[in-house]
């Protein structure tokens, strides 16, 4: 068996973790436009307010609803030691995200878009989230889906929330 040296971002888990992170709740304000992370996971017993407007609960669209026009992928790249998820865009200029969010097992990983930013968006992961079920150097997006559970989240202006679930797995893997 071949011996291989823990990086500082690998997982130590000996089994895939649940996922502990409640759902992603944005808020934005009907006259501003400011948006507002929820967290805890459940909707508050009163409404939120900004600019003395009640603030609208945004529903994420799925990716399908929106492409061929907007179109969104990902990479798993890394592999036991260090691991990392790519987010990538295809848009047109007046669509591009403002900012992406990586739910994971443990939270989320938010990163604004610049406006000169080309994709991809890169979130390197570590500890429960940098969990994989094999030892291999590459990640081969295979049957086991490690990463399954995570949610990307993109926002634009002109498109509003999306989702999109990490499920996918590599055609060579698929029966």
């Amino acid at each position: 068996m071949v011996e291989h040296e823990f990086g500082p971002l690998r997982s130590r888990a000996s089994r895939k973790p649940w996922p502990e992170c409640p759902d992603i709740i944005i808020y934005r304000c009907g006259h501003c436009g400011k948006l507002y992370q929820g967290l805890g996971g459940d909707q508050p017993a009163q409404a939120l307010s900004c600019c003395n407007m009640t603030m609208e609960c945004l529903s994420p669209l799925h990716i399908e609803d929106v492409m061929p026009e907007f179109n969104v992928d990902y990479k798993i790249v890394g592999g036991f030691n260090q691991s990392a998820v790519q987010v990538f865009w295809e848009t047109k200029p007046e669509d591009k995200p403002e900012w992406i969010l990586l739910k994971t097992f443990t939270g989320g990983y938010i990163k604004y878009v610049a406006s000169k930013k080309r994709p991809p968006l890169v979130f390197p992961l570590a500890d429960e989230d940098a969990y994989v079920y094999c030892d291999r150097q590459v990640c081969q997006e295979c049957v086991f889906r490690c990463k399954r559970g995570f949610m990307i989240y993109l926002y634009s202006k002109t498109r509003g929330l999306l989702e999109i679930p990490l499920e996918k797995m590599s055609d060579y893997f698929k029966v």
